[in-house]
């Protein structure tokens, strides 16, 4: 079962860090599979939330969204959008961007580093406003206990995000840009640029999360209304066989599922510029996780079960926080990409780690009472 779900995500991850390692060597395999790792983490949501819509289309829709959906996944959201956002904050064009990428590495790099304070602001924001959302709500599972219940009260207060994100852009406009690192080791000031292009990563997280959460709305009123039938069904004896959507329904469901895997997709493509600058390690590393996000959806749709670790998505979220500082904080001071990656990966080894510990307990809990039951059952109690 496990080898022919990601069967394909085997093979492409193989592929991928064989390229990695002829591309630019050991340092490459390092910063493609921190990617990967980081891809997969940050688009667990992804998968669950693909596999409950994805559970309902016919045999043919699925197949459709698993084959032409991933060339989408891969090669839009994971490819081309990197390329646009280099493009747009280094003013060329998509084919020069291209071109320079392969051919020119260097004056590729230096473009890439003039325009980072714009990327920068631009991703931390997008980032910063992620991680305030996950933090602020207050959530069946805490991970971090002694921090997540205070600020779970705070989250009452209407648009704190918001107000917390645009209080660090303004300091970060008026002290990391004003000495924004450029190529060569020179700084300039760019607070009027970082001040644009953090509201327009802003403006860019509230546009996105409307639409999400339109589409999860529609969703789960969708998931209200078989709830309701299911109910009516047993009242009557009558007998209620779900019916698989297709044609229309299902193309237009099919749309709005790639729709909502691109937006998902932008907190792994803007994380990603906080651990490269290169397309091609980006496309890389973003392009396997892409890959097995498709395979755990497919594993979710015909297992029928979800993943028990439930703090794994606190520290994909910890993840992100931890890259929109340090995002913000390349503005002026260069930090390694391996450093960078290395931060996010630990985080969510750790949430991984608890969520094992804590399902380990829950079982040992459950086997102690079984006992009991049992004791007081053949004393004849």
């Amino acid at each position: 079962m496990v080898l022919k779900t990601f069967g394909w995500s085997f093979a492409v991850t193989a592929l991928g860090l064989v390229a990695a390692v002829l591309f630019g060597g050991w340092t490459a395999l390092g910063i493609v599979a921190i990617l990967s790792v980081l891809e997969i983490s940050l688009s667990f949501d992804n998968a669950v939330v693909n596999a409950g819509i994805l559970k309902k289309m016919n045999a043919f829709w699925q197949k459709i969204f698993l084959t032409i959906g991933i060339l989408i996944a891969v090669f839009g959201m994971r490819l081309v959008f990197p390329v646009v956002i280099v493009a747009i904050s280094a003013q060329l064009g998509p084919i020069e961007a291209v071109e320079l990428a392969f051919n020119d590495k260097d004056r590729y790099e230096q473009l890439v580093t003039d325009a980072h304070p714009t990327i920068a602001a631009f991703g931390g924001m997008f980032l910063l406003m992620i991680f305030l959302d996950f933090v602020f709500e207050d959530r069946e599972h805490k991970w971090l206990a002694w921090l997540e219940r205070p600020l779970a009260k705070l989250g009452k207060i209407d648009m704190l995000s918001t107000c917390i994100a645009m209080i660090v852009l303004l300091v970060t406009s008026m002290t990391f840009a004003t000495h924004a690192h450029q190529h060569g080791g020179t700084h300039v000031d760019k607070a009027q640029t970082v001040l644009v292009a953090g509201l327009a990563g802003l403006i860019t997280y509230l546009v996105v999360g409307g639409l999400s959460g339109f589409f999860e709305g529609k969703l789960e009123e969708e998931e209200e209304r078989e709830h309701e039938e299911e109910e009516e069904a047993r009242r009557t004896g009558k007998a209620r066989t779900p019916v698989a959507l297709a044609g229309k329904a299902a193309f237009f469901m099919f749309l709005y599922l790639e729709v909502l895997d691109a937006s998902f997709s932008f907190d792994g493509v803007i994380g990603a510029f906080a651990i490269t600058n290169d397309i091609v390690l980006m496309a890389l590393g973003l392009g396997i996780g892409a890959m097995y996000v498709r395979s755990l959806t497919v594993y979710l749709v015909r297992q029928g079960t979800l993943d028990d670790y439930v703090y794994l998505e606190h520290g994909a979220h910890y993840a992100i926080g931890a890259l929109a500082a340090l995002l913000l904080i390349t503005i002026q001071y260069q930090i390694s990409e391996l450093i960078t990656g290395f931060i996010g990966v630990v985080l969510i080894g750790w949430s991984f780690w608890s969520s094992v510990r804590r399902n380990k307990a829950l079982a040992a809990e459950e086997g102690d009472a079984d006992a009991a039951d049992k004791s007081e059952v053949s004393s004849g109690v």
